[in-house]
């Protein structure tokens, strides 16, 4: 909807006469749409300069592999590369987002009649961290890393490998996503400290 000269449109929608509005109103809404101006350039330039980051690192992969007489095989796997001094490096990282299938809904079901079976003499820490695995976190989300946990326990029952399989079965990779980062130090034996790309660890 075109906004009619001399009026503004309010958080509900409604049409206001400009000269209704109170002036800190007009000079807040003037400052935050031109920050927020500057901050939309500033993600288009971060993006630019993240795709560049991408390609010009990966052609240099493509002069290695040619040096060498192989063929790279994508853009999977993660790299590093120095400067000549090493005081600066770059990180490229590719890393899968894991979700989970209905499967593990089966494994949940296998994994408490082992938990029932075992009350009597099962250990409770054990319990614990079962039942602490498929908890779900404040935002609401699977906590995949004690999921993975269970996978390494050693346990030798048959419902319970069963149980561990089903979670195998239902890891799937959702999304893939890209990083890259940078790093300097002072000096050679100094600490890596990261260089903040992200406003709100500038």
């Amino acid at each position: 909807m075109s906004i009619p000269e001399g009026y503004m449109q309010d958080a509900a929608g409604r049409l206001v006469l400009i000269e209704h509005v109170k002036p800190e109103h007009l000079l807040e809404d003037e400052l935050v749409k031109s920050l927020a101006k500057e901050a939309e350039e500033l993600n288009a330039a971060l993006l630019k300069f993240r795709s560049k980051c991408f390609t010009e690192a990966r052609a240099f992969l493509d002069v290695l592999h040619e040096k060498y007489g192989v063929k790279r095989g994508g853009d999977k796997g993660n790299f590093q590369l120095k400067a000549y001094d090493g005081s600066l490096r770059l990180l490229i990282s590719i890393n899968d987002c894991v979700a989970f299938g209905p499967e593990l809904q089966v494994a949940k079901e296998l994994v408490d009649s082992c938990l029932k079976r075992w009350s009597n003499g099962a250990n409770k820490n054990l319990s614990a961290i079962v039942n602490d695995a498929f908890d779900v976190g404040k935002e609401g989300k699977l906590r995949k890393d004690k999921i993975f946990g269970l996978l390494r326990l050693n346990i030798d029952d048959d419902e319970w490998q069963r149980a561990m399989r089903a979670i195998s079965d239902s890891i799937r990779v959702d999304t893939t996503r890209e990083y890259v980062r940078f790093h300097k130090r002072g000096t050679l034996e100094g600490k890596w400290e990261q260089v903040p790309l992200d406003m709100a660890k500038v």
